[in-house]
């Protein structure tokens, strides 16, 4: 036996009658495995110490013995690192008693000895958290004492924690002055957690979360600004500007509130969303119209918007500066019935004597003798409240200088930039509904389970969609958008008042149409029901003669206020 052996500890005990050697080694190590240590019973220590009891040279237990004591001053290390001295006391007790010489002891009492002071730095620590001073004011803060301890000892798991404990209480802090609206005192709590723990990942995280809580604050207020203004409540849509003002001066959209605030004065006695219908010299009442908000917005597609064409840019912006009202539906046919009645006047169609119709036979599109603004798609008789289509622009520019006639007020076709600012309806994205395809029903388009008379299915055309129409619905089937119009996109597509142009470069930027005189095509804006998903983009734009009609093709007026 050697000189380490000969110091180890034997215990003091008379052998137990029929004493079960193989299974009390085996109950010890499943204890020294599953942790349990000591004291107790059935703890390794207890087990091992009772086969010494009864064979005191067996080599299993005084092994076990070893594992034992390796085991208790791994979890003494552990125990200082989290500031738990009595059980470290009490280890040492227990290894001392079983190797007085192992070289662990002095190293575990010398630190049990500085464990103390670090405790009662800790402890300290502890009161200047609970009294609020986490990273102020210098010289007599928490997150001071913490660094001070881990100077000394890195791996103090109790300063750690109560660091990581600092910074997240000054993050916490942080993010709930940022959640009140207190932003300068979210950046400087902030900032001081930056100190606590530079280059933290929960402070940037915190950080980033601020600036999105900033963000969304002005989103809201913006929100609250613009819902104010179409509710024709000014004073609040004010005070909505003026917090932004004060919390986000560069929030994107705050010049746009400005604009629509000062551009509501415009609508006199009317209000944003009102209705009103204007009676006519020779009888009955001229289309419902619908007084739009005026705002600003982005005209035409970004540059990475799937499907983009180049007319629809370059993108920029457009402020909508007059006010006016648009047409809540669609002309339909017995609304244009009236017109032809009133004047006698002879559309292209009937002109031309034909027009473009679907033809079911071949599943596409063809000219057709006979038909009118009467028809429908097919080239049969349509029914009064369907859309007016086979109408040309000709023929609905001379509908709305009609009605300027019969009201006194100012009728017209609307223009680009108010058919798409009334389209988009406040959104930007690719589709007024969203960017992906819809998920619920918005409008006669062309989905792929949509069915023609004959059973024909479009080839491109939305996924699990079906509205029940293969050609035009009647008006206003279809729910309307949040400014109260119906059918803008889908349905028939529409003339606007526009020539056309290859883009967007020198626009005018007010709302208002971009004519050239003379100019031999002009603009059609809106999906029809025959509109492939990519034509029902908010910002795709097609051209025609204004001679031109088809079973796709309506209009709607506008009225300026």
């Amino acid at each position: 036996m050697d000189a380490t052996m000969a110091q180890e500890w034997t215990p003091e005990f008379a052998p137990l009658l029929n004493f079960d050697l193989a299974g009390t080694l085996r109950s010890a190590s499943e204890a020294l495995a599953a942790g349990r240590l000591e004291p107790g019973d059935d703890t390794a220590l207890a087990l091992y110490t009772l086969v010494l009891q009864n064979e005191p040279d067996n080599a299993d237990a005084r092994a076990g013995i070893d594992a034992v004591v390796t085991a208790l001053l791994l979890r003494a290390d552990q125990a200082f690192a989290q500031a738990r001295f009595n059980e470290v006391v009490r280890i040492v007790t227990t290894v001392t008693r079983l190797r007085p010489e192992h070289p662990e002891l002095v190293v575990l009492r010398a630190k049990l000895d500085s464990g103390r002071e670090v405790a009662s730095l800790l402890a300290e620590a502890q009161r200047l958290v609970e009294a609020g001073s986490l990273a102020a004011p210098e010289g007599n803060n928490a997150a001071e004492i913490y660094r001070q301890i881990l100077s000394r000892d890195p791996n103090n798991l109790g300063a750690q924690e109560g660091l990581a404990r600092v910074e997240a209480l000054l993050v916490n802090q942080a993010a709930s002055a940022a959640e009140s609206g207190n932003y300068q005192d979210s950046e400087r709590m902030l900032a001081e957690a930056g100190r606590v723990s530079p280059g933290s990942e929960a402070v940037q995280d915190a950080s980033t979360r601020i600036v999105e809580l900033r963000e969304t604050r002005a989103k809201e207020l913006i929100a609250e600004g613009n819902a104010a203004v179409e509710a024709g409540d000014l004073a609040v849509a004010e005070r909505a500007l003026t917090e932004l003002e004060a919390e986000s001066a560069q929030a994107e959209g705050l010049e746009a509130l400005r604009t629509r605030i000062e551009s509501a004065r415009s609508y006199a006695s009317m209000r944003p969303g009102q209705s009103l219908s204007d009676a006519l010299s020779s009888g009955g009442s001229a289309p419902e119209l619908v007084v739009i908000p005026l705002g600003s917005y982005q005209m035409g597609s970004s540059e990475g918007e799937a499907d983009r064409k180049s007319n629809e840019g370059p993108r920029f912006v457009v402020s909508l500066e007059r006010g006016f009202a648009l047409a809540r539906s669609e002309i339909s046919v017995g609304q244009f019935r009236s017109f032809i009645g009133a004047t006698g006047y002879a559309p292209s169609a009937s002109q031309n004597g034909s027009s473009t119709v679907y033809d079911e036979r071949s599943g596409s599109m063809a000219a057709k003798s006979g038909v009118s603004w009467q028809s429908d798609h097919n080239g049969k008789n349509a029914a009064a409240d369907l859309p007016v289509i086979h109408v040309s622009w000709v023929d609905a520019k001379a509908y709305a200088d009609w009605l300027s006639r019969e009201t006194g007020k100012s009728y017209r076709l609307p223009s680009e930039a108010e058919f798409e600012y009334v389209l988009r309806a406040s959104t930007q994205t690719r589709y007024p509904w969203g960017d992906g395809n819809p998920s619920r029903l918005v409008g006669n388009l062309t989905g792929d389970g949509d069915r023609s008379e004959s059973r024909r299915n479009w080839v491109n055309a939305f996924p699990d969609y079906i509205d029940g129409y293969w050609g035009p619905a009647p008006i206003r089937s279809f729910e309307a958008n949040r400014f109260g119009i119906h059918d803008i996109n889908g349905n028939v597509s529409e003339w606007v008042e526009d020539c056309w142009h290859d883009n967007y470069q020198r626009s005018p930027t007010d709302g208002s149409a971009w004519v050239n005189p003379g100019c031999n095509r002009r603009v059609i804006r809106g999906a029809s029901w025959a509109s492939s998903p990519d034509q029902a983009r908010s910002a795709f734009r097609l051209t025609a003669a204004p001679t031109t009609t088809n079973a796709r093709l309506g209009f709607r007026v506008a009225r300026d206020l």
